[in-house]
């Protein structure tokens, strides 16, 4: 008897050992949210840039429609208006008998604006995001045979889902136990990787081509346990990636002409220009992030081409104190920590883009990116 308890004992020691590692875990998420909150009380007013209106949503969703997915329409909208998105770009999986594309949400809905596409399968086995006004954006890059593909318009070169596939899930398992109902989002800052290969293969197919970079929240809400009744409503379980939570980790902000409505026509037009870049705006709304050139009193944005003359100039500004990287052609070209701007006078053509990251946050994010530009192509 003395011999079982003592081996009761052993086993629920071990089991209490094995949760102090996911514990401390949630003691960093706690500190990281409490840095997250410090900071956003340091943001400078978003502005309008340089005649430019920033739009931030979501890019690359899925729902009912298309397999994968058993989340409804009501549900996609109330996470939009709950993240105070300005639009949602849909990405159905398509159907043999019926075109998920013309199903799925289009036009305004509860002052979100939605645009209805479809994620298809190339001849080749490349995976594409094909929206209206034949825009075309590269999914899953890091499989994708050539980013020099005629006709492609952008490529993902973060996707949620992909970065996840790398999750060890029995970690993830206890993760979730410990902190999904404090920190629902900000778990994900544990596994947030910078896309190393993708951009690497971005910025050289940049020298050849212009592709604008866009992120993909892959979002399906299918994740997670439930028991559900025969008329199909949940009696009990838990949702490990709702709508909610999957459209706070990163989003694309539009920069869109300010005389222009906001449409389709006008958000596909500016993602198709580059006109946007990437915020993972779990770490803090990104949105006021700036990044221009100026040239014989011309100015652009990125996405942009400017030719170089003997004032070129870059700017770049963000709404908190950063580390700004800037990157010529694929290699880190400057690189400064704790401001809010930088400028600088361009002697060299080439292929401009900017990072930002946040050390002030600690070292769970530091080296993680938390904006992603395009770039600007001086020429």
């Amino acid at each position: 008897m003395r011999s079982k308890r003592f081996i009761l004992f052993l086993i629920l020691l071990l089991l209490v050992v094995s949760q102090v590692p996911f514990a401390y875990r949630r003691y960093k998420l706690s500190r990281l949210n409490s840095a997250i909150q410090q900071l956003n009380s340091q943001r400078n007013t978003p502005a309008r840039q340089n005649g430019f209106v920033d739009y931030k949503g979501v890019v690359h969703v899925h729902s009912f429609l298309g397999g994968h997915s058993s989340g409804t329409f009501s549900e996609i909208i109330s996470a939009a208006q709950t993240n105070e998105l300005r639009f949602v770009i849909m990405t159905e999986h398509t159907e043999k008998d019926f075109d998920t594309a013309t199903m799925t949400l289009s036009g305004m809905h509860g002052g979100v604006l939605f645009i209805n596409g479809n994620e298809v399968n190339a001849p080749n086995g490349d995976r594409l995001l094909v929206l209206p006004g034949e825009v075309s954006i590269a999914a899953y890059p890091e499989e994708f045979k050539s980013l020099n593909t005629p006709g492609l318009n952008g490529v993902e070169v973060y996707n949620v889902f992909t970065n996840a596939k790398q999750i060890n899930p029995v970690v993830a398992f206890f993760d979730v136990l410990w902190s999904q109902r404090s920190y629902p989002a900000l778990i994900f800052a544990l596994y947030l990787q910078r896309p190393d290969d993708v951009l690497k293969k971005w910025d050289q197919a940049s020298g050849q081509s212009r592709l604008t970079a866009t992120a993909g929240n892959d979002a399906h809400a299918n994740v997670g346990i439930s028991l559900k009744d025969s008329s199909g409503k949940n009696l009990v379980g838990i949702q490990l990636d709702p709508y909610e939570t999957s459209f706070r980790l990163v989003r694309l902000h539009v920069l869109v002409e300010q005389n222009k409505s906001l449409d389709a026509t006008s958000l596909l037009e500016a993602v198709k220009a580059g006109h946007c870049f990437i915020g993972f705006d779990f770490l803090g709304d990104s949105s006021g992030f700036s990044f221009e050139a100026e040239s014989g009193g011309e100015r652009k944005i990125q996405g942009d081409e400017i030719s170089l003359k003997n004032d070129t100039r870059l700017r770049v500004q963000t709404p908190v104190s950063s580390r700004i990287v800037l990157f010529k052609n694929g290699a880190m070209f400057a690189d400064e920590t704790g401001i809010l701007a930088k400028e600088m006078a361009l002697s060299e053509r080439g292929v401009y883009r900017v990072e930002v990251y946040l050390p002030q946050l600690g070292n769970l994010v530091a080296t993680k990116p938390w904006i992603i530009s395009n770039p600007i192509y001086v020429r």
